[in-house]
């Protein structure tokens, strides 16, 4: 079958054309042919060497995507073929709260990714696909849309009225204003792109702050919230930005940790704020297969699309992540079979 592999990782132009065996099914395990492949901030770093230790250089990458079963091993009874399926990226997480032994199957890294005509998962990590939610909004949900959903539903309790701030606009944050416009919460989001602020308005953003513009952005959240500050914070920017969001935050107000951009600067330069405003500071890592039913349920009661930027060939994924590491569109970078 043909394949992609990461190569020796020194830059966006390892990812390289192979053919690889085709997978067998063992017991417990099923072989999906993808559709779609959808591409996350991660697929760069592992790239180029920056997303923890260097992996094997014949790992075929692909965190999430959408595709149909179509062989199963001995014992399954969990899906069938022809099912039209997702996994969550951390595929041994399926319940419970997260434990360190959920990284020993992360699709991608651990294991064979999506980004080839066959994938080998398994079967008690798949989920069945509703009818109404379409293979585009499918292939977004697994990483950055389940990330999302577990930051502000699972995590923070969001509430109807609560202020989500995101920051940026980059795929955590586009589908955790989707989760927070589904729950009745107001959203704040940041970029540096005028354009890509015009954009979140569209898809519901009650305000906006470009923070070339205005470089010290709490306080001007502040000022327009009448110096409440933000519930949740959805928290990307690593420590650069971790102080900031510290004197954004509400009072009572949760920030959420995601990803693993380290920055350089000093993350809370004001540590007296923790006490005076009781704010609580979380890590996540993606989420269960049980919370990502829940959110895949959410979205199939909810009129909900993805914001899709671009779609490649199969045969032009370099291309793809090349235009996903350029970091200059908004929404999704997809790849299809």
């Amino acid at each position: 079958m043909k394949a992609f592999q990461i190569g020796e990782q020194h830059s966006t132009n390892t990812l390289s054309a192979t053919t690889r065996p085709e997978p067998i099914a063992g017991p417990g395990e099923a072989i999906i042919a993808p559709r779609l492949v959808s591409l996350i901030s991660r697929d760069i770093q592992i790239l180029t060497g920056t997303y923890g230790p260097l992996q094997d250089p014949k790992r075929v990458p692909g965190t999430e995507g959408v595709g149909d079963v179509i062989a199963v091993g001995e014992g399954v009874t969990e899906i069938s073929v022809g099912d039209r399926v997702v996994c969550g990226h951390f595929a041994n997480w399926r319940e419970g709260p997260f434990s360190a032994n959920i990284f020993s199957h992360d699709i991608g890294i651990t294991h064979d990714g999506w980004l080839a005509e066959k994938i080998l998962l398994p079967a008690a990590s798949l989920i069945r696909l509703p009818g109404n939610i379409p293979d585009q909004d499918a292939a977004v949900l697994a990483s950055a849309g389940l990330t999302a959903w577990n930051a502000l539903v699972e995590t923070s309790n969001i509430n109807a009225g609560d202020l989500v701030l995101c920051l940026g606009t980059g795929g955590v944050s586009l589908a955790a204003l989707k989760v927070a416009k589904m729950h009745g919460a107001r959203v704040a989001i940041t970029s540096s792109s005028d354009e890509k602020l015009s954009v979140a308005r569209e898809l519901g953003a009650d305000i906006t702050i470009n923070y070339k513009q205005y470089p010290d952005w709490p306080a001007e959240l502040m000022k327009q919230t009448n110096n409440q500050g933000a519930d949740i914070i959805v928290e990307t920017g690593g420590q650069d930005t971790l102080g900031h969001s510290v004197a954004a935050a509400a009072v009572n107000g949760r920030i959420v940790i995601i990803g693993v951009t380290p920055g350089q600067n000093s993350p809370i330069p004001n540590y007296i704020s923790f006490i005076t405003k009781n704010i609580t500071i979380k890590g996540i890592a993606n989420g269960s297969r049980a919370m990502f039913v829940n959110y895949i349920n959410a979205l199939a009661a909810n009129d909900s699309t993805a914001l899709i930027s671009k779609t490649f060939d199969f045969d032009d994924a370099p291309e793809a992540y090349r235009f996903q590491a350029a970091a200059k569109h908004i929404g999704k970078v997809l790849i299809k079979f």
